[in-house]
């Protein structure tokens, strides 16, 4: 049904068109941005602003400059290859622990739940900055500032909470009598857990890492503490390319960026439909 009911009182009808405004204005609030951002990219000039060729949608106005500095310049593509170092092994690392976390607070028996689960989701609460100050003093004392595995495992500790969630809301409607079925039938813990529980909980888990891929993948604040030179990654290319040079090579980088998001973001929603088709909650 389109449009409000029958029914309804000259307020209500007032409201729904009323609320689906805003929620138009808010959205064109969020992604006005992004609407900017990409034709710029394509500016054949140096500048940060639309010139009168790309207002004219002349096509002298528009070019693929910045694109092939970007995919062809050293110190654009040593951090983007950086970044595709650490933000798969942070992924890793945050599915294995994040999955594993989840299904152990899923249990029932298990004391103090809500305190460990607490615990484990606070980098996404605790603001960054605090996290990236924490984590420099800390693996200062142990020799592990400015070094690779250094940024992986922050970057780690930042994508386990988004792990623990999406699992945990997969294991929400997990039916546990199958577990016990596949133990009757001879099925030890590790086998039922690939055999059984990992199917239906694997839309979960592919959403959390993906979420955990774009958190590192991303992320700025928390590299500028604990990584060095060496690890300078994409993001914090753009940072400093923004305070030193000011580049339009930047507006290239954030479309490459912008693009991958949006293809990993449609991939969630696949998954989320995927998992709801398995859990009986829409039809096929």
């Amino acid at each position: 049904m389109s449009g409000p009911p029958i029914y309804a009182t000259m307020g209500q009808r007032i409201w729904y068109y009323s609320f689906r405004v805003i929620c138009g204005f808010i959205f064109f609030f969020l992604i006005a941005p992004i609407l900017v951002i990409i034709p710029l990219s394509f500016n054949a000039e140096d500048f940060f602003t639309f010139t009168p060729e790309m207002l004219r949608l002349d096509p002298e106005g528009y070019s693929t400059k910045h694109y092939v500095d970007f995919f062809t310049n050293e110190a654009w593509q040593q951090p983007l290859r950086n970044s595709l170092k650490i933000a798969p092994v942070a992924t890793l690392i945050s599915v294995c622990l994040g999955t594993l976390a989840a299904i152990g607070l899923s249990q029932s028996h298990v004391p103090f739940r809500r305190a460990i689960m607490a615990v484990l989701i606070s980098p996404m609460i605790v603001p960054l900055i605090i996290s990236a100050a924490g984590m420099y003093f800390f693996y200062s004392r142990i020799g592990m500032q400015g070094t690779y595995w250094g940024v992986v495992l922050a970057h780690a500790a930042l994508g386990i909470p988004f792990v623990i969630i999406t699992v945990t809301a997969t294991l929400v409607g997990f039916d546990r009598s199958l577990t016990r079925a596949a133990a009757n039938m001879g099925a030890g813990p590790v086998t039922t857990f690939f055999r059984v529980q990992m199917p239906l909980i694997l839309p979960g888990v592919i959403s959390g890492a993906l979420f955990a891929f774009i958190t590192s993948f991303d992320e700025v604040v928390v590299v500028l503490f604990v990584g060095s030179a060496g690890q300078k990654t994409l993001p914090w290319q753009m940072f400093t390319g923004l305070r030193e040079q000011i580049s339009p090579t930047i507006l290239a980088a954030a479309t490459v960026l912008i693009s991958i998001s949006v293809l990993l973001l449609a991939t969630l929603e696949i998954l989320r439909r995927r998992s709801e088709r398995l859990r009986g909650l829409s039809p096929s």
